[in-house]
């Protein structure tokens, strides 16, 4: 008799391994080869290295990469794994970040970083969830790329008001002076990876500081992006 091992977290129909996690039928859904920009990871009717919105708003690291949109059910999923505890989804939520990195890497050329960091929790937020969700999603995209990982490159030394609570004017002036880089990140090339990008706002604070240490190139990973 077969055993089922594992079964799509959306759908709930046996898939091949855990560590994949999304059937199919599933991942077909989630668009993840929508055209987008390059640059910011908004979607786009045909792939482009810059946009209106990236022009506008001086957006200064090589591109982002975007599982997909902040919508269902990769939204739901991300819910699931950020505020219940479900962090049996790192696996194959980096999974997706993984399939459109490699993705852009074949059609676009883009570099392999050398060295990848998480966007940080303040100390009582990370307490109080008991994980960094970026980190869990960056510790997997390392290992299968071989990359160096430093858990502690980026500290955050203050505790915002959550940003899903926020418009996007509010979300800009939280992010003034929250981090601080705690690593010697000179002439690498840098993969940072968040959760979500909304408006960019933690993606350029920490980039700006990247590049103030001269590291050679900076790219944003992120499991969802808004629209």
């Amino acid at each position: 008799m077969l055993t089922i091992k594992s079964r799509c977290w959306i759908c709930m129909l046996p898939v091949w391994h855990s560590a994949v996690g999304i059937c199919y039928r599933c991942e077909k859904k989630l668009t993840l080869d929508q055209p987008r920009c390059l640059r910011c990871a908004l979607p786009s009717e045909s792939v482009v290295g810059d946009c209106p919105v990236c022009h506008h708003r001086s957006i200064s690291w090589q591109g982002t990469v975007a599982a997909g949109n902040y919508s269902p059910p990769l939204s739901k999923l991300l819910h699931q794994f950020k505020f219940s505890s479900h962090t049996a989804l790192a696996a194959t939520l980096s999974r997706l970040m993984l399939l459109n990195y490699l993705r852009y890497r074949r059609h676009y050329l883009w570099r392999k970083p050398d060295t990848i960091v998480a966007v940080p929790l303040h100390p009582k937020r990370y307490r109080q969830r008991g994980f960094n969700q970026s980190d869990l999603l960056a510790r997997p995209l390392a290992r299968w790329l071989a990359c160096t990982y430093w858990p502690d490159a980026l500290r955050c030394n203050q505790i915002r008001v959550a940003q899903h609570t926020l418009g996007r004017a509010q979300r800009q002036s939280n992010q003034k002076h929250v981090y601080d880089i705690c690593a010697d990140l000179r002439d690498r090339h840098v993969a940072l990876v968040d959760d979500v990008v909304t408006t960019g706002a933690t993606a350029r604070e920490i980039v700006e500081l990247l590049q103030l240490q001269r590291v050679a190139s900076v790219q944003v990973w992120c499991l969802c992006r808004t629209l």
